[in-house]
């Protein structure tokens, strides 16, 4: 099973770090895309965390089930209104099941990006598939690798700078790894820091995962308000459909 890096400090502070993921100009989108695809039928979020979309999901008539790593993220979730509401696996999402076939699966917020290995992100979409009816989709949101942002032998991006918070990517080319280094302070003095890896992706290699899965690509676009992607995105809300013989 993968670390787990969504602890108890980290859960208690989660919805907190990322609150502008709450606003319904984001959360609106979101909510309304995934309930489109899931046409009534029930839909598994992997990575449920503390509930963030699964719960008004859930509120829209549509029943979800959470497959999340991390047992202290599931305590925020459900201590939250309508937590209830959404049935919880503990469990690694490369590797955990859940009874029942969805008309849906889904994976948001960078989240992808947490399973730090190729074989296993290839894992993810392989389980995602699994769980799948016939002619069901699984979606991912991650951002667009900002490599050709950086100046050739650099390693550091500066993505957050703030009184409060400073935030950098780490970046290494020859693995794909990369790092989030947070530097949080309540008082502007004083600071916590906190690093989180990744595995950067490219959607053209998110699209192979896919394929290998048994699905293909069926939309993809620059955002949760299905604008189109182009070259200029900085990241991508991609559907692929399970296909069936």
């Amino acid at each position: 099973m993968r670390d787990n890096f969504f602890d108890t400090d980290v859960a208690q502070r989660y919805d907190e770090g990322s609150a502008e993921m709450f606003a319904p100009d984001v959360l609106g989108p979101t909510v309304d895309l995934l309930a489109d695809l899931a046409a009534g039928r029930p839909a598994l979020e992997l990575a449920v965390g503390t509930g963030r979309v699964a719960i008004p999901l859930a509120e829209r008539g549509v029943p979800v089930h959470g497959i999340e790593l991390s047992e202290a993220m599931v305590a925020q979730l459900r201590a939250k209104p309508g937590g209830a509401a959404v049935t919880v696996t503990i469990g690694d999402m490369t590797e955990a099941t859940v009874e029942g076939r969805f008309g849906l699966a889904y994976l948001v917020f960078n989240t992808i990006g947490n399973v730090t290995t190729q074989d296993d992100q290839v894992a993810v979409f392989a389980n995602a598939a699994r769980h799948l009816e016939p002619g069901g989709t699984f979606l991912v949101e991650v951002g667009v690798p900002i490599l050709r942002r950086l100046p050739p032998g650099e390693r550091y991006a500066v993505f957050d700078h703030t009184d409060e918070h400073l935030g950098i990517d780490e970046y290494d080319t020859a693995t794909q790894l990369m790092w989030s280094h947070h530097y949080s302070s309540a008082d502007g003095t004083t600071y916590r820091r906190s690093s989180v890896p990744f595995r950067y992706v490219w959607p053209a290699e998110l699209d192979l995962m896919a394929r290998l899965a048994g699905m293909r690509l069926r939309d993809r676009w620059a955002d949760w308000d299905r604008s189109p992607f182009t070259g200029r995105s900085t990241k991508h809300v991609s559907v692929w459909e399970r296909i069936d013989a």
